[in-house]
């Protein structure tokens, strides 16, 4: 079996990343692996904390870990990486955990798939930018880190339906 290559979805929030990573799954007949702090801020019953950010990149790295090492498909999908909680930590706290930055530069990616604000919001009990402007000023500097990294990614932007036909074109085009 070829090597496995790890697609990033990544992006501000309610920009469409977990029903793009399903999608995409389901396309291509793998897995993909979601965001743990959805699980785990959904149980927590207070407001997180700075540390609680830690307990989440370890949380994620251990389910992407656990899921790609049974993986039978050379494809995966996350729906969420190291990047996303580096923003987090920063823009919320103003300071990142050096085990996350650590992390980010030791795990390695195929391509990202960065989803723009253009997606009407969609709110939920775990989402805290509804505005406009914050969403856009989010989505730059997730677009400027991936600028400034080695991995390609490709910018998605559209309906939901236009989304999907766009990565597809652009993980065919990985293969």
């Amino acid at each position: 079996m070829p090597p496995l290559k790890k697609i990033v979805v990544t992006g501000p929030e309610s920009t469409g990343k977990s029903t793009l990573s399903g999608q995409l799954a389901l396309k291509y007949q793998t897995q993909w692996v979601p965001e743990f702090a959805r699980e785990y801020l959904t149980a927590l019953g207070r407001p997180y904390t700075y540390d609680d950010l830690l307990i989440i990149a370890r949380g994620q790295i251990a389910l992407e870990d656990r899921i790609t090492a049974t993986l039978k498909s050379p494809l995966v999908f996350m729906d969420t990486d190291l990047y996303v909680i580096k923003v987090w930590c920063e823009y919320v706290f103003g300071k990142c955990h050096p085990f996350i930055l650590d992390e980010i530069v030791k795990r390695k990616y195929d391509a990202y798939l960065l989803c723009n604000t253009d997606l009407p919001w969609v709110a939920d009990t775990l989402r805290e930018y509804p505005d406009h402007k914050t969403r856009y000023q989010l989505y730059h500097i997730y677009k400027d880190l991936l600028i400034n990294q080695h991995t390609p990614w490709f910018d998605i932007s559209g309906g939901y339906e236009e989304r999907l036909q766009k990565a597809i074109q652009y993980v065919d085009r990985l293969s």
